[in-house]
């Protein structure tokens, strides 16, 4: 996607604002809010202790709640994984990051791997949320990439998602146009770990992703500002 394709509105509108970090405190989380309240960006992204307080926060307005489940590795229990993003539903989230179990994937328990998105997904569409499935792809070879979305895509996933930003590496060109060729056209990407710049925005946007997880919003938007205007 170039420049002059897009403007400050809706830059802003691909950005799910994100602090997962373990020692963000509660005025932590209020700053982010406000931030997204002022810019309109998509999603604020928190841990699920936040998810109640950034619902109320972001009560009447069109920034989505989003948290994460079983973030950052992925190796919990599915029942604790359906469990937590459940209690986040209850809280008003309104977005599930999930992180799939990796090892399985790795190991092509893949029957597994897919029940495991098939419950979050259905318990996601009850409530009217979006299910984005995070692969972690600095773990994944490309072909286990490959099968991580097709898993994804049916079972009804609504977006992969490149990593948690915890991993080795975040998101890349060449992985982010990977997954949108596998998912096709309809299906969301989200790329996640390393956007910190406009000019990273544009070139994720480019490559097929439709969301982007960043803590760096605030700055790519004053970047997008002084390039696009209001």
């Amino acid at each position: 996607m170039t420049a002059s394709a897009v403007n400050s509105r809706q830059i802003a509108g691909f950005i799910d604002h994100t602090l997962l970090k373990p020692e963000a405190t509660s005025s932590d989380i209020a700053r982010m809010c406000a931030e997204a309240l002022q810019y309109r960006f998509a999603a604020v992204c928190v841990n699920p202790v936040f998810a109640g307080p950034v619902s109320e926060a972001l009560r009447s307005s069109p920034v989505k709640t989003c948290t994460v489940v079983g973030f950052p590795l992925g190796a919990n229990l599915p029942a604790a994984k359906l469990h937590e993003a459940q209690l986040a539903l209850d809280d008003g989230a309104q977005e599930i990051d999930m992180v799939i179990h990796i090892g399985a994937l790795k190991a092509r328990e893949d029957a597994a791997v897919k029940s495991e998105i098939e419950s979050l997904a259905a318990a996601c569409h009850q409530r009217k949320a979006l299910l984005k499935v995070i692969l972690e792809t600095s773990l994944l070879t490309d072909t286990e990439k490959e099968r991580a979305c097709n898993h994804a895509r049916h079972a009804g996933a609504d977006f992969v998602k490149t990593s948690t930003g915890f991993g080795a590496s975040g998101a890349t060109i060449s992985d982010v146009a990977l997954m949108r060729r596998i998912v096709g056209p309809h299906m969301g990407v989200k790329a996640s770990g390393g956007v910190r710049t406009l000019a990273d925005v544009l070139k994720m946007l480019d490559a097929g992703a439709s969301r982007l997880g960043t803590s760096n919003g605030v700055n790519i938007m004053q970047e997008a500002l002084q390039m696009f205007g209001t």
